[in-house]
């Protein structure tokens, strides 16, 4: 009796793995005819069964289905989603299969990317994100898609996620550093990556390149860990900062990201001497970017150190002539004792000492004005639709007596406002 039961079993068994079998058959079929909905339909009746299905069989099933969603997908991330989760848990089951799907990787990686690309041209950080994210979970080997979802989450201000895909890459050793094969193109005279070793070989046979180079890209890490300190500091939680920063920099104390992670911790913590010691290294090892000078120029400022302040924004608009934000600040530092200088003013009597003392001031306004005038006219010039640069120009001109000038930009100020 046992015996007959345990026969009829594995005959039942057998009946539905080839009931399985020959849906999914079915399904591939109609997913090399294109016809995704009908290879779906099949896939949902082989599903039922799939439960007494060996892991080959349940491999090859999630397999076709990743393929019936990415086929019929489009841009519906829901179906793209669902075919990478089908796809991760193909390879999962069966690793081997991972080579057989290689181009549906591919197709679906592509199409994932490239929509994400347009998400974060429009602003919309958190589909950005989980669709980098959804890339990356396909096999867990392409961890820039890792990288580039969490700085899409630091962009939508998700920084819970954004952390956890920071500490996700640590843990794993990411750093970003790739082996690029280069080469210079003897037309520009510009130094050209190349997709690989062969590419650029070609490139060079052809007599268009010269100097074939290999180079290992900036490691990532200096700004994933300034990224995370960041993080930890606009919540509030000074202490995690801390900690991150000291280590890394013990780690690495060199590099230049973590520098600047320090110097922002610094800044944002208040200690405006630390910021400017790190700034000052900074600037030692990139001495031709305007951006490190412009910031010094800023902390500078607000230490009370004018001079320096005055240095550094010139420096910036030595190396960028048309650095718009370091006209403003220049003119802004010229006129930063007006207030003191009103004062002043409107406190002096009607005696002739105090006359005197009034026409002294006057001069000093007068001469501010002429000083911040050149700086706030050029960056009219390179913004003529910043609303604060023409205010700050029409109070000028009302000040020193350019009538004419005045009026001009103010029908320009009441011309931008009108629009919105």
């Amino acid at each position: 009796m046992k015996t007959r039961i345990l026969i009829t079993g594995l005959a039942f068994v057998s009946a539905i793995s080839f009931g399985q079998k020959k849906e999914i058959k079915k399904a591939e079929k109609a997913v090399k005819s294109n016809e995704y909905s009908e290879a779906l339909t099949y896939l949902g009746e082989a599903e039922a069964m799939l439960g007494s299905a060996d892991n080959d069989m349940k491999a090859e099933f999630y397999a076709v289905k990743g393929e019936a969603l990415l086929g019929s997908a489009g841009s519906d991330f829901k179906k793209l989603k669902g075919a990478a989760e089908a796809f991760s848990t193909s390879i999962s089951l069966n690793p081997k299969i991972e080579s057989e799907i290689s181009e549906q990787l591919q197709n679906l990686r592509a199409t994932l990317i490239n929509s994400a690309i347009k998400d974060q041209n429009a602003q919309q950080y958190k589909m950005a994100t989980d669709k980098l994210y959804t890339s990356y979970m396909v096999t867990k080997k392409d961890t820039s898609d890792l990288y580039f979802a969490a700085g899409n989450a630091v962009n939508g201000q998700d920084y819970d996620t954004a952390i956890k895909y920071y500490q996700m890459l640590l843990d794993l050793g990411y750093t970003g550093a790739t082996k690029e094969f280069v080469a210079t193109s003897k037309e520009t005279g510009q130094v050209e990556a190349f997709e690989n070793e062969n590419i650029r070989n070609i490139a060079v046979k052809s007599g268009e390149f010269i100097k074939p180079e290999s180079r290992v890209t900036e490691s990532r890490k200096g700004e994933i860990l300034r990224n995370m300190t960041l993080i930890y500091i606009e919540r509030g939680d000074t202490e995690k900062a801390k900690a991150l920063i000291k280590t890394a920099r013990a780690e690495n104390p060199d590099d230049v990201f973590l520098m600047r992670a320090d110097a922002d911790m610094s800044y944002k913590m208040g200690d405006n001497a630390r910021y400017n010691e790190l700034m000052e290294k900074i600037v030692a090892s990139d001495p031709e970017n305007p951006e490190l000078y412009f910031n010094l120029g800023i902390s500078n400022d607000q230490l009370g150190n004018q001079e320096k302040a005055l240095e550094y924004y010139n420096k910036a608009l030595e190396l960028r002539p048309d650095y718009e934000a370091a006209l403003i600040n220049l003119a802004a530092l010229k006129l930063s004792g007006e207030d003191k200088i009103v004062e002043e003013m409107n406190s002096l009597g009607n005696s002739a000492a105090d006359n005197k003392r009034y026409d002294e001031l006057k001069k000093q306004r007068e001469q501010s004005y002429k000083e911040a005038l050149p700086y706030l006219e050029k960056a009219r010039a390179i913004n003529p639709s910043n609303q604060n640069v023409l205010k700050y120009l029409m109070n000028i001109y009302s000040q020193i007596g350019e009538d004419a000038k005045y009026k001009e930009t103010k029908a320009k100020l009441e011309a931008l406002e009108a629009q919105g």
